[in-house]
């Protein structure tokens, strides 16, 4: 039986976090022994114990990818759980870590963005790919523009695998289930309803969320547009809100610690990113349910929504196309069944929790054991 150790810095439980959860909930225990190591404090740690999985914990690393306090921690912990694969996660430490162990290494990128260009050219990146080549055996890719960003900074090609995320599927609630939660979020019944899940950043793109709800709103289109999420952009949002005459129209729900009622109501769903999205969990929860989206062409999101079939793909920071196609999943009945109907089907033949978990599994059994057994 192989032994895995999955490694992750974070404190909160973000996409890292979610997708870790997901694995261990799929993971295939007959072949594999996981552990998981995370900073102390972690508020992944009750979770990930609470499905069954042993936790190491180390008095560094927190929310840092490079911790050089860190590695003599980790190896200590390596030394006692005896991993054949180390699986980080944002954590530089623990690649280091594990190749002076010995262990085979593995590493997620779970962000897209474009690289600084010093490090696309010249030495940096002939520096960048020795440091990520040599403390690698498989990079896993969440997303093929996150593939495309690691072979700019010199990875080999042969080392990335793009393995797209996978969630559970939502439950679907009964019609009287959806009135009463409408009712709460004082949402009218006649109307139609979009939201944007994501953290309130500016590279999310609520701007241009806002401006299509505007625009929609002096078409005279009943309609709700609901942001859900926290961050440092929430009073710069609310004043667009405010400004525009929106207050009415555009409800900001902030922090859901379940967003299945949420993605229950709603018709629609957006993603206006110019900026780090790979591939979107709240997407995939709302293809569950079979609910088409609306996104910008950035990084994932092609891979996700495929346009004319689950949903369409507009441009970045361009409102007016974003309004243009939400107007159409509103208004045209038959569309919308056909793209909801592809979302059902494409959530179900890509992105599965199961199907996420049995290609993590692949991986590691490909790899097999200890580079130094």
């Amino acid at each position: 039986m192989l032994k895995v150790l999955q490694v992750c810095s974070d404190t909160n439980i973000g996409g890292a976090g979610k997708c870790i959860l997901t694995y261990l909930k799929h993971c295939n225990c007959e072949k594999l022994n996981v552990a998981v190591v995370l900073p102390s404090n972690s508020l992944l740690k009750p979770k990930v114990e609470g499905l069954g999985f042993k936790v190491f914990e180390i008095d560094a690393m927190a929310d840092k990818s490079l911790d050089g306090r860190a590695i003599k921690k980790l190896l200590k912990v390596f030394r006692e759980f005896k991993p054949d694969i180390v699986h980080t996660h944002a954590s530089m430490s623990a690649r280091i870590a594990a190749r002076l162990y010995g262990a085979k290494i593995v590493y997620t990128r779970h962000s897209v963005f474009p690289p600084n260009p010093h490090l696309t050219h010249g030495i940096g990146k002939t520096l960048c790919g020795l440091a990520n080549n040599s403390t690698a055996d498989k990079i896993i890719a969440v997303a093929e523009a996150a593939k495309q960003n690691i072979c700019d900074i010199g990875v080999k090609d042969d080392k990335i695998e793009v393995i797209l995320n996978g969630v559970e599927p939502l439950r679907k609630y009964s019609a009287d289930e959806t009135s009463k939660i409408k009712a709460e979020f004082n949402i009218p019944e006649d109307c139609k309803c979009t939201a944007i899940v994501a953290r309130l950043n500016e590279v999310k793109g609520h701007k241009y969320f806002v401006e299509a709800a505007k625009i929609l709103k002096d078409r005279g289109i009943k309609a709700r547009f609901l942001i859900a999420g926290t961050g440092d952009m929430a009073d710069t949002i609310r004043k667009q809100i405010l400004e525009a005459g929106l207050d009415d129209y555009v409800i900001m729900l902030g922090f859901l610690d379940n967003v299945e009622p949420l993605m229950n109501i709603i018709d629609v769903q957006a993603n206006c990113s110019f900026g780090t999205e790979a591939t979107s969990l709240s997407l995939l929860e709302g293809m569950s349910l079979g609910k088409p989206a609306v996104v910008s062409d950035f990084g994932g999101n092609p891979g996700v929504i495929k346009d004319g079939k689950n949903g369409f793909i507009v441009p970045t920071h361009d409102s007016l196309a974003l309004a243009e196609k939400l107007a159409m999943l509103f208004e045209d009945n038959d569309l919308y069944s056909k793209l909801s109907a592809g979302s059902t089907e494409i959530f179900n033949s890509t992105f599965t929790a199961t199907k996420y978990a049995e290609n993590i599994d692949n991986i590691y059994l490909s790899l097999g054991g200890k580079n130094n057994d």
